[in-house]
Protein backbone atom coordinates (compact mmCIF):
# COMPACT_ATOMS: atom_id res chain seq x y z
CA UNK A 1 0.00 0.00 0.00
CA UNK A 2 2.89 2.36 0.63
CA UNK A 3 4.19 1.95 -2.92
CA UNK A 4 3.26 4.27 -5.74
CA UNK A 5 4.14 3.52 -9.37
CA UNK A 6 4.23 6.39 -11.86
CA UNK A 7 4.87 6.25 -15.60
CA UNK A 8 8.35 7.33 -16.68
CA UNK A 9 6.92 10.49 -18.25
CA UNK A 10 4.50 11.28 -15.42
CA UNK A 11 4.64 14.70 -13.76
CA UNK A 12 4.26 12.86 -10.43
CA UNK A 13 2.11 15.77 -9.27
CA UNK A 14 1.11 15.10 -5.66
CA UNK A 15 0.56 18.53 -4.03
CA UNK A 16 1.98 19.05 -0.55
CA UNK A 17 -0.48 19.95 2.22
CA UNK A 18 0.62 23.45 3.32
CA UNK A 19 0.90 22.46 6.97
CA UNK A 20 3.77 20.11 6.10
CA UNK A 21 5.73 23.03 4.62
CA UNK A 22 4.99 25.21 7.66
CA UNK A 23 6.42 22.45 9.86
CA UNK A 24 9.74 22.73 8.02
CA UNK A 25 9.69 26.53 8.14
CA UNK A 26 9.17 26.46 11.90
CA UNK A 27 12.25 24.28 12.19
CA UNK A 28 14.35 26.51 9.92
CA UNK A 29 13.01 29.74 11.43
CA UNK A 30 11.62 32.78 9.58
CA UNK A 31 13.86 34.27 6.89
CA UNK A 32 12.30 37.68 6.09
CA UNK A 33 15.36 38.74 4.06
CA UNK A 34 15.98 35.38 2.43
CA UNK A 35 15.29 34.04 -1.06
CA UNK A 36 14.02 30.50 -1.53
CA UNK A 37 13.56 28.67 -4.82
CA UNK A 38 10.72 26.14 -5.14
CA UNK A 39 11.60 24.34 -8.40
CA UNK A 40 8.69 21.85 -8.54
CA UNK A 41 5.99 24.25 -7.47
CA UNK A 42 2.95 22.57 -9.05
CA UNK A 43 -0.08 24.68 -8.20
CA UNK A 44 1.68 26.59 -5.42
CA UNK A 45 0.67 24.56 -2.38
CA UNK A 46 4.24 24.75 -1.05
CA UNK A 47 5.24 28.13 -2.46
CA UNK A 48 2.40 29.98 -0.73
CA UNK A 49 3.24 28.83 2.83
CA UNK A 50 6.93 29.41 2.11
CA UNK A 51 6.01 33.05 1.44
CA UNK A 52 4.69 33.28 5.01
CA UNK A 53 8.26 32.78 6.30
CA UNK A 54 10.61 33.90 3.51
CA UNK A 55 11.09 37.36 2.07
CA UNK A 56 11.12 36.14 -1.53
CA UNK A 57 9.90 32.91 -3.10
CA UNK A 58 10.73 32.02 -6.71
CA UNK A 59 8.34 29.31 -7.95
CA UNK A 60 9.08 27.32 -11.10
CA UNK A 61 7.87 24.04 -12.56
CA UNK A 62 8.48 22.08 -15.74
CA UNK A 63 4.69 22.05 -16.31
CA UNK A 64 3.86 25.58 -15.12
CA UNK A 65 2.25 26.38 -18.48
CA UNK A 66 -0.13 23.43 -17.98
CA UNK A 67 -0.81 23.93 -14.28
CA UNK A 68 -1.04 27.71 -14.36
CA UNK A 69 1.24 28.63 -11.46
CA UNK A 70 4.84 29.89 -11.38
CA UNK A 71 7.34 30.12 -14.22
CA UNK A 72 7.90 27.27 -16.67
CA UNK A 73 11.41 25.91 -16.16
CA UNK A 74 13.02 22.48 -16.17
CA UNK A 75 15.05 22.50 -12.96
CA UNK A 76 17.44 19.77 -14.09
CA UNK A 77 18.08 21.01 -17.63
CA UNK A 78 17.72 24.79 -17.68
CA UNK A 79 19.58 27.61 -15.88
CA UNK A 80 17.89 29.40 -13.00
CA UNK A 81 15.65 32.37 -13.87
CA UNK A 82 17.57 35.51 -14.80
CA UNK A 83 15.99 37.60 -12.04
CA UNK A 84 17.32 35.31 -9.31
CA UNK A 85 20.48 36.25 -7.40
CA UNK A 86 23.79 35.00 -8.72
CA UNK A 87 25.97 32.81 -6.56
CA UNK A 88 24.69 30.58 -3.77
CA UNK A 89 21.00 30.94 -2.95
CA UNK A 90 19.67 31.00 0.59
CA UNK A 91 17.60 27.86 0.06
CA UNK A 92 16.04 25.42 -2.39
CA UNK A 93 12.98 23.72 -0.91
CA UNK A 94 10.62 21.39 -2.76
CA UNK A 95 8.66 18.17 -2.96
CA UNK A 96 10.46 16.64 -5.96
CA UNK A 97 9.12 13.99 -8.33
CA UNK A 98 10.05 10.79 -6.50
CA UNK A 99 11.82 9.17 -9.43
CA UNK A 100 13.94 12.34 -9.86
CA UNK A 101 14.47 13.12 -6.17
CA UNK A 102 18.13 12.11 -6.04
CA UNK A 103 18.87 14.11 -9.19
CA UNK A 104 17.07 17.12 -7.69
CA UNK A 105 19.21 16.88 -4.56
CA UNK A 106 22.50 16.60 -6.42
CA UNK A 107 21.55 19.50 -8.70
CA UNK A 108 20.44 21.69 -5.78
CA UNK A 109 23.34 21.13 -3.38
CA UNK A 110 25.93 23.35 -5.15
CA UNK A 111 23.37 26.11 -5.59
CA UNK A 112 22.00 26.81 -2.11
CA UNK A 113 23.10 27.15 1.51
CA UNK A 114 20.08 25.10 2.60
CA UNK A 115 18.49 22.31 0.57
CA UNK A 116 15.33 20.69 1.92
CA UNK A 117 13.43 17.92 0.17
CA UNK A 118 10.13 16.38 1.21
CA UNK A 119 10.37 12.70 0.28
CA UNK A 120 8.87 9.35 1.10
CA UNK A 121 10.70 7.85 4.05
CA UNK A 122 11.54 4.91 1.77
CA UNK A 123 13.90 7.30 -0.05
CA UNK A 124 16.33 6.77 2.83
CA UNK A 125 16.70 3.12 1.85
CA UNK A 126 18.88 1.57 -0.84
CA UNK A 127 22.57 0.83 -1.20
CA UNK A 128 22.98 2.74 -4.43
CA UNK A 129 21.35 5.87 -3.02
CA UNK A 130 23.55 5.60 0.07
CA UNK A 131 26.73 5.29 -2.01
CA UNK A 132 25.83 8.03 -4.52
CA UNK A 133 24.08 10.53 -2.27
CA UNK A 134 23.93 10.05 1.49
CA UNK A 135 27.51 8.91 2.08
CA UNK A 136 29.23 11.67 0.05
CA UNK A 137 26.60 14.29 0.97
CA UNK A 138 25.31 13.48 4.45
CA UNK A 139 22.25 15.54 5.38
CA UNK A 140 22.28 17.76 8.43
CA UNK A 141 18.80 16.73 9.54
CA UNK A 142 16.15 14.11 8.86
CA UNK A 143 12.78 15.25 10.20
CA UNK A 144 10.31 12.39 10.21
CA UNK A 145 6.57 13.07 10.35
CA UNK A 146 5.05 11.06 13.20
CA UNK A 147 1.62 11.53 11.61
CA UNK A 148 0.90 10.85 7.96
CA UNK A 149 1.07 13.59 5.31
CA UNK A 150 -1.83 12.73 2.99
CA UNK A 151 -1.27 13.52 -0.68
CA UNK A 152 -3.72 13.08 -3.55
CA UNK A 153 -2.68 12.97 -7.19
CA UNK A 154 -3.41 16.25 -8.94
CA UNK A 155 -5.22 17.97 -6.04
CA UNK A 156 -4.62 18.99 -2.43
CA UNK A 157 -7.59 17.62 -0.49
CA UNK A 158 -8.38 18.01 3.18
CA UNK A 159 -9.97 14.54 3.36
CA UNK A 160 -7.15 12.69 1.57
CA UNK A 161 -5.51 9.68 3.22
CA UNK A 162 -2.29 7.77 2.66
CA UNK A 163 -0.39 4.67 3.69
CA UNK A 164 2.92 6.37 2.86
CA UNK A 165 5.29 7.89 5.41
CA UNK A 166 7.13 11.13 4.62
CA UNK A 167 10.08 13.06 6.00
CA UNK A 168 12.01 16.25 5.34
CA UNK A 169 15.69 15.82 4.53
CA UNK A 170 17.75 18.97 5.06
CA UNK A 171 21.29 19.68 3.88
CA UNK A 172 23.22 22.73 5.09
CA UNK A 173 26.47 24.24 3.83
CA UNK A 174 27.98 24.86 7.24
CA UNK A 175 31.76 24.39 7.51
CA UNK A 176 31.50 24.49 11.31
CA UNK A 177 28.97 21.66 11.58
CA UNK A 178 30.36 18.58 13.29
CA UNK A 179 28.92 15.16 13.94
CA UNK A 180 26.51 13.07 11.93
CA UNK A 181 22.97 13.53 10.78
CA UNK A 182 20.49 14.80 13.35
CA UNK A 183 17.24 12.81 13.46
CA UNK A 184 14.12 14.37 14.89
CA UNK A 185 10.37 13.78 14.92
CA UNK A 186 7.72 16.19 13.69
CA UNK A 187 5.26 15.35 16.46
CA UNK A 188 1.61 14.33 16.27
CA UNK A 189 -0.72 17.31 16.35
CA UNK A 190 1.42 19.38 13.97
CA UNK A 191 -1.20 19.13 11.24
CA UNK A 192 -4.01 20.40 13.48
CA UNK A 193 -1.85 23.23 14.80
CA UNK A 194 -0.56 24.43 11.41
CA UNK A 195 -3.56 24.01 9.10
CA UNK A 196 -5.18 27.23 7.91
CA UNK A 197 -8.54 27.99 6.24
CA UNK A 198 -8.21 27.89 2.48
CA UNK A 199 -5.21 25.54 2.46
CA UNK A 200 -6.98 22.86 0.43
CA UNK A 201 -8.51 22.74 -3.02
CA UNK A 202 -11.81 21.50 -1.59
CA UNK A 203 -12.03 24.12 1.19
CA UNK A 204 -14.24 26.47 -0.85
CA UNK A 205 -16.70 23.65 -1.58
CA UNK A 206 -16.78 22.56 2.06
CA UNK A 207 -17.31 26.13 3.29
CA UNK A 208 -20.08 26.67 0.75
CA UNK A 209 -21.82 23.51 1.93
CA UNK A 210 -21.52 24.59 5.56
CA UNK A 211 -23.08 27.94 4.72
Amino acid sequence: MAQRAEAHDSLDFFPTPPWATRALCEFLGPRPNGTVWEPACGAGHMARPLAEYWGRVVATDVAADQIGYGQRLDFLLEPRPAEMPTGKLDAIITNPPFRLAAAFVRHALPQAAVVAMLVRTAFLEGGERWRDLFDPYPPATIAQFAERVPMHKGRCLRAASTATAYCWIVWRHDPHRIGGTDFRWIPPGTRKRLERPGDYDDDARVEAGAA
